[in-house]
């Protein structure tokens, strides 16, 4: 329903607007509410504060029309304001328009114009309501999906390629925060996500410093993808820059932050995964590669940097890194030799 106020010292017309209106009135389409002056109009509004359209004629007591129009484009601009007033008054109707109202009609009042006005008006303000709401939505976005993925919604082979998917070769990493679901299990909920919500931003940071991106927050654990160019070193450098922040941080509620890495380099699949149908898909990498990484971090101890044996050979001439051992993984048939980068 869309809620009309008629501002209007006329008192036959409000008997005519409810006649003219009275099959909208009846389906619930639109209420009116009447005030006889711009000042009754505004207290109107106080009480109403869901009216999308205004009607307000030019010259009236106590307070006019152009003094209401004045009032409502500095506190409510999304309402919408139409004038009427008599030919004579072309004036003071320009000087509505350009103190911003949306339209005008003459007076003797054509109904049917001013029906066509109305539902002209209700669009344009519904529209103003659905572009704000998008923009608000498309900001809400921004905090939870990846600026890449952003971007190609934007561009036409969107809808074609929605569920389409390429292999690449990249790096994966996994950042563990080390015990701390002994914190979520003691502490309130406020202080869990404030003290995760910390560790997370820092992570964040150095993650972007070195061009990665964030593919998901899982738990209290970070996973991130690195493309394009020297991908492998640069997530070796973003994982020790992030043990070494953490471990400046101080103690809080008897808990000292640390971190577990798991770094894997390869082919995988990165494309929309999920239902298209249902409409719920996740922009996100999958393979061997991405698994062996979380498994890596799983077997990697705390402040420990842990890559596997041919990602050590890649990178061993500009990181310094020593062997910690074979470890079994699952689904790997044989065990996997790793290294700890130490700088």
């Amino acid at each position: 329903m869309t809620k009309i106020l008629v501002a209007d010292d006329e008192a036959d017309l409000e008997t005519l607007i409810r006649q003219k209106f009275r099959q909208k009135i009846r389906e619930n389409e639109y209420e009116f509410v009447f005030a006889t002056n711009g000042k009754d109009a505004l207290e109107k509004m106080v009480d109403n504060p869901d009216v999308s359209v205004v009607l307000s004629d030019i010259n009236m007591p106590e307070m006019d029309g152009l003094t209401l129009l004045s009032k409502i484009c500095e506190n409510t601009p999304l309402i919408k304001t139409v004038m009427v007033s008599a030919y004579g008054d072309m004036d003071n109707i320009r000087v509505a328009m350009n103190r911003g109202a949306f339209d005008f009609v003459t007076k003797p009042v054509n109904f049917e114009d001013l029906e066509i006005t109305v539902a002209k008006t209700i669009k344009h303000v519904a529209q103003l309501k659905e572009t704000l709401q998008a923009i608000k939505e498309n900001n809400i976005l921004k905090m939870y999906v990846d600026e890449n993925v952003l971007n190609f919604m934007g561009t036409k082979e969107y809808e074609e390629s929605l569920m389409a998917n390429e292999n690449i070769e990249a790096t994966v990493a996994f950042i563990d925060i080390c015990g701390f679901t002994a914190i979520s299990e003691k502490e309130k909920p406020d202080t869990v996500v404030r003290m995760l919500n910390t560790y997370f931003d820092l992570m964040v940071k150095e993650i972007l410093a070195q061009g990665g991106v964030i593919d998901k927050f899982i738990g209290d654990c970070v996973m991130a993808v690195f493309k394009g160019n020297y991908h492998l070193d640069r997530a070796i450098d973003a994982s020790l820059a992030i043990r070494k922040n953490v471990a400046a941080l101080p103690e809080e509620n008897a808990f000292t932050p640390q971190v577990s890495i798991g770094i894997r380099s390869g082919e995988m699949v990165s494309g929309n995964i999920g239902s298209a149908t249902l409409k719920r898909l996740d922009f996100t990498v999958i393979g061997d590669t991405v698994n062996t990484a979380q498994r890596i971090q799983s077997a990697a101890g705390r402040n420990q940097i842990a890559i596997a044996a041919d990602d050590y050979e890649k990178v061993k001439q500009a990181f310094e890194c020593k062997e910690i051992g074979s470890f079994s993984l699952k689904n790997k048939e044989a065990a996997v030799k790793l290294y700890e980068v130490i700088q």
